[in-house]
Order: C-alpha cells, then structure tokens, then sequence
C-alpha cells in the first residue's frame, strides 16, 4: 500500500485553507494544513479535520435528481447527468427565450472558485449574479469602499507585527481562519494586545487583555467615544493625518457630542475603561488592527460601525502600514500577468439588474449583488419577472430570514436548482439537485490571491468520487454545452488550467511541489511616505461623496436601538469552532461533538423566568415556538439571548441534525425588509423572542 500527497485546499468553510491530503490505497487517511504555508504549522481547524466525514456520509446527494411531489415534500426521481443538464438546459432556455436572459439569477458563497460559473450565467446573457454577502460582510465593503475606494480585500490584517488588536465584530477563536489565529497568537506571545467588544464573552474574549461587554445595538456609540478621545486630545497619528485624511474637519466637527461619559449612558461601559483603552492604542500607532468585521449583517446601523472602525484605523496611521492594515498587491503589481478570466469571454449583459443596483441603489458595488432585494425581485416580478434561479453551492433558506416568506417568492419561479455536495433546505425545496463532489473529490479553477505575497494556488483532486457527483468545472460545462457556450466546455481540469494559465508564464507542473506558484519572493509592504487611495482625492475620506449624492450621511449621528419589550430578549446568533452554518451539523463526526445548539441567556434573566442551566426552554415569537436547552451564564448580556446558528434541520434524510436545536432564521419574520441602507446587509438580530422553561 503505498501512499501519496495531495495538496488541495479545504471546503469546509469559506475560508479555504491550504491543506496537504495523504492519500492510500484510495482513501483519505490524513488531513493537515499545508506545511509549505508557514502560518498554517501543519494545523487544520475542527471543520478541517472532519473532512473525510462529509465525503463517507451516505446522506449527502448522491445523483442528480428532478422532483416529481410537491415543492419541499421530498419526493425525487434519480437520472442520468445527460437527463439532468437536458432538463435544465432546456428549461432555461424556454425562459431565456420567454423572458430574456435576465429572466435567470445564480447566488453562490462568494470566494476565489466562481470565475467559470460567473461566466456561464453572463454567457447567457443575465445581469443577475449575488453572493451570499448580503447576510454576511456587504457592510464591511461599502464601508472600505467609502473610505478607501477600495475592497476590503485590498488591505492584509498583519498580526504577526501586530501590537494592538481590536476584535469587535469578529470572533477569530470560532469563526477560524487558522493562519490568522496562529497570527495573532504568536503576535500576542510577544506583547500584542487584545481587546474584544462583544455582547457576550465568546472564546476570543476569554483570550483578550481588555473585554468590554457592551449592550446589544451600541457598538457605533462605543467607536463614536474612541474617535472623540483621539480628536479631542489630539491623540491621532497628526503626520499621517494630515498627508492621508481627507475631511478631518468635518470629523472633528460632527464627534463634539460623542464623549466617552455620553457613550456610558448606551453601552454600559465607564469612561475611565474606554479611556484607558484608547492610550493603549495611541500606545501602539501604526501597528494597530481595529479589525473592521467579518459577519457584519447585524444592525440597521452596522455599516457606521465597519466605517468608524476604519477611520480608528486611519487615525491611528496604521492603513497601509506594517503590523496594521497594508496594502495587498497583486499580480501586475510584481509585474505579472493574472489568470485568464473565463467571465472577460463575454460582453457585460445590458439589461438593469433585478436586485437594483448600479440604477435604483446607485451607492452600492454591483458585483456580488444584494440578495435579498433580488429574492424581493423574484416574489414582485418588479422590475421584472425572474422565472429560473440556480443556488449554487449556496442554501438562502437557511442562511437569510424568514424562509416562509422566501419560499414564497420562489413559488413564482419556473426553475429551482440546487447545485450543492450536502443537502440543505434550499435543495430539498428545489426542483433539481446536481450532486456538487466535495472538495476532496473534485478538482476547482486555478486562483489568484491578491496577498502581502501574491500567489495562484490550486484545489487538486485527491481521490475519485464515491458518488455520481461532479466538479464544478463539468457541471459547468455540461450546461455550457447544451446552451450554446462552448468557450467553457473542457475534457479535462488540466484543460481548464492551461486555459487560465495562458500568458502568466507558469506551467500546471509548477503547482506540483506546494500547491502554490508565489508571484514574488518576500512580503511587500508600501513605502508609507508613498501610498495612493482610489478616491476622488487619493486620500482616505472622511466624508464620502458617493454616499451623500445618494442622500445617505457619511457621519450619521447615534439612534439608539430598540430596547427588548417587555419581557423579551434581543436574538443574537454566531459561530463556533466546530460548526459551519447548516452544511456540518449533520456531518458524522462535529454532529457527535456538537449535536443542539444551547441558548445563552443572563443569570439573572434566567433566574426571574425560574430557568436553569440544562433546563429545556420554549423560545417563542408571536404564535411561533421551537425548543432547545439553556445555557445559564453571566458572560452574555442580559438583554440578549444568543445561539449558534444552522441548527433545527427539518429535512428527513438527516437522521443526525433533524429536529435537533433551534433554527433562529424562524424567528426573523419581516427580516428581508430588515436591511443597512447605507451598507446593503441584512439585520439580523433587530428580532426579540420571549424564553420559557419548557
């Protein structure tokens, strides 16, 4: 029995970490993280490791299948992929020429594999491609945009040279990102700082130097005070300031009421503690991340948080600097070609979007979309009538508000498919499912990662699928090539490579050794005395002319958020290391780690409603009521309840997850109409519940 060594990268989450794969006989044996990548020091995190869980579950998709019952009643025929891609080539096609092409929408989860199945819906001819990051980091971009003009991707978190972080709308002990976590960790081995601010004490604030448990709804007000302390004592980083901040007076001028005594009265937090967490981060200037957030669809004000946690950033000179928040470079930037685009094979589709943007939101970033205003589209027919959707590799029903409502909407749809390599609630109530091969078991396009040291890396496929499942890249073309695109019809991922690698001067073999090509030698950071933004002025700008043209304030003054009625808690969800959203819950092995997701609810709250910690309680909203166990403690606000989200599976064919826990989305009603109109997210947790002993 011989072994080998793949390298690939991880599917477990959207982080994708680069992972090395032993491989015998045919079968997985090891999973670590890639050893060529310093930072991962061999680890993978509790989703990496249960990998070969998901590919051996016998519960997953296992043939494509066309639905023959009612929508959601779990009735399926299995076909052939030839009958699958006929089915649904030939469907599209009767509404691409009933509707037009923009009568087609695709979601997916974002990230670097989706160039060739953006490529298939603009060959079509649809305008109507979303990410899922409208219920996730849409807020933190437009924020970025705002004020650098740039994405959020277009600046690397330096912890390694960190000296100060401060973590508020991100939880990196559970929602891993395993080379930052080992980052950060070594940065805080050798002095950094860690402050968290959270309603609830989560794994990173355990770790943290300083923890401020602040009320639900006032992190704005809370980085409001930060900002008046540095203006106001003149405490910022004034040579950077001046060479790099655009609008400084009209910053000075709106924060005069903002005082860290009018903060207290909203979050709960004394001046003195916010004070002397301010010096310790004038302490460390230019080497400071106020990391701007991951999971920032929260509140109706969260895109003023992720745009305040950047001007901190400005203030203190560390955007762009080494140990704060430099700038990434990519291939042209080190004098190299990127990838061939499969989506440059085609013209921009003409016609408006369905979601809005770029004529009816004309502040908001078209590419990745806003999702749910196309879901509203896809229900009202306005601004027209959407008949086929794709949910690729992406479940809505479990990851925005409200699926009642949603699945309504997509009553008025001619077409539902699901492309996915587990089940999910989206794919039980679509008309066909394409068996996705996890990502053990299927080769992706080649990526590029715009990083301090830029690279192109590549998933290769460690074994043969155990099911008749398959690879994006054929899914792709299996469609492309009954819809008239040949241009992405491959016989081989190796063909698919060349394809992009044309021009870059790299070869397929020179992935071999790594699973990487790196594009320069070292890191490289810009000379600080030199940087440019893409704004109108090249600075960082305070106020942002995008955003007041479409009659939204750059500085928008505090509104204090809704207190809980009476008797009531504000709902909150997140993460934790060992789940990721819905798709792990009824994975063999993080089932048998985590198998119901406990509701956190104050001490004290829980002692007047007579609920002990393990009890079974009642979470109720109107009419509505799900059940789950307690978690009594006094790390989470009392105003709040939390959990973890992706539980309370209600699809028969997971014997694990079904029934198990509460599924919080239930609890959002009205919550697509619940949304950032300066950032795009949705808000979630604008949502209260009422908690009983069961």
């Amino acid at each position: 029995m011989v072994a080998k060594s793949v390298f690939s990268v991880c599917g477990m989450c959207t982080v994708r970490c680069p992972i090395q794969v032993t491989v015998e006989d045919g079968q997985v044996t090891f999973l670590q993280g890639n050893p060529h990548v310093p930072a991962m020091k061999g680890a993978v995190c509790p989703r990496g490791a249960a990998g070969n869980a998901l590919i051996t579950d016998p519960e997953r998709p296992q043939t494509p299948m066309i639905r023959v019952g009612a929508r959601g009643e779990g009735k399926w025929r299995k076909v052939s992929w030839d009958e699958a891609f006929d089915y649904v080539a030939d469907k599209l096609q009767e509404i691409k020429d009933k509707y037009g092409a923009k009568g087609i929408a695709l979601t997916d989860r974002g990230g670097p594999f989706r160039d060739m199945h953006r490529a298939f819906l603009r060959g079509l001819g649809s305008p109507n491609y979303c990410n899922h990051d409208s219920s996730c980091a849409r807020n933190v971009q437009h924020a970025s945009l705002s004020i650098t003009g740039m994405g959020r991707k277009s600046v690397a978190y330096d912890f390694k040279n960190a000296k100060h972080v401060v973590l508020q709308l991100r939880n990196i002990f559970e929602a891993i990102n395993v080379q930052e976590v080992n980052n950060l960790m070594d940065a805080m081995e050798n002095g950094c700082k860690l402050t968290v601010i959270d309603i609830r004490a989560t794994v990173t604030a355990s770790k943290a130097t300083r923890y401020f448990q602040v009320r639900p709804g006032s992190d704005y007000a809370f980085n409001l005070a930060v900002i008046h302390e540095l203006m106001k004592k003149r405490l910022y980083d004034e040579k950077y300031a001046s060479r790099y901040i655009e609008g400084l007076r009209d910053l000075e001028d709106f924060i005069e009421p903002y005082s860290p005594e009018w903060a207290q009265g909203e979050t709960g937090i004394a001046p003195a503690e916010l004070r002397a967490f301010v010096r310790e981060l004038v302490a460390a200037k230019g080497a400071v991340i106020w990391h701007p957030g991951w999971m920032a669809a929260r509140y109706q004000d969260s895109f003023y948080v992720c745009r305040t946690a950047y001007i901190v950033n400005a203030l203190l000179g560390s955007i762009g600097a080494k140990g704060g928040m430099p700038l990434v470079s990519k291939p042209g930037d080190v004098g190299r070609a990127d990838l061939k685009a499969f989506v440059d094979l085609y013209p921009k589709p003409a016609d408006k979007r369905a979601d809005g943007l770029g004529w009816r939101y004309t502040h908001f970033e078209e590419g990745p979309g806003l999702a749910h205003l196309m879901y509203e589209a896809i229900g009202s027919g306005d601004p027209y009538p959407v008949k086929a959707y794709i949910a690729y590799r992406h479940d809505p029903l479990m990851g925005f508000p409200d699926p009642d409502s949603l699945k309504k909407k997509f009553d008025n749809l001619d077409l539902l498919v699901a492309v996915t390599f587990s089940w999910s609630d989206t794919a039980w109530y679509s008309d066909v499912v394409l068996p996705l091969s996890p990502y053990l078991e299927r080769e992706s396009v080649i990526a590029t990662k715009n990083a301090l040291k830029p690279q192109f890396f590549v998933r290769h496929r460690a074994i043969e699928p155990r099911y008749d499942s398959k690879a994006d890249w054929e899914i792709v073309g299996g469609l492309a090539k009954r819809l008239g695109l040949p241009e992405l019809v491959f016989d081989s991922a190796e063909d698919v490579w060349n394809f992009q690698l044309q021009g870059t001067g790299v070869a397929i073999a020179d992935f071999n050794a790594t699973g990487m090509v790196n594009l320069a030698d070292k890191p490289i950071y810009r000379d600080m005395d030199r940087l440019k933004f893409k704004t109108p002025s090249g600075k960082l700008e305070i106020v942002s002319a995008k955003l007041e043209k479409a009659g939204l304030q750059s500085l928008k003054p505090f509104e204090a958020p809704e207190t809980p009625p009476e008797g009531m808690f504000r709902l909150t969800f997140g993460r934790c290391a060992l789940h990721t959203q819905g798709h792990t819950v009824n994975n063999p092995l993080l089932f048998e780690q985590m198998s119901i997701n406990p509701l956190w609810i104050n001490s004290k709250a829980a002692a007047k409603l007579g609920i002990s910690d393990g009890d079974t309680v009642v979470v109720s909203q109107r009419d509505y009521s799900e059940t789950t166990v307690a978690k009594v403690t006094d790390l989470i606000h009392p105003e709040a309840v939390f959990i973890i989200h992706g539980f309370g599976h209600k699809i028969p064919i997971e014997s694990r997850a079904f029934g198990r826990g509460l599924a919080d989305q239930n609890f959002m009603r009205g919550g697509l109409d619940k949304w950032d109109r300066a950032g795009g997210a949705i808000a979630y947790q604008e949502h209260f519940v009422s908690v009983r002993k069961a």
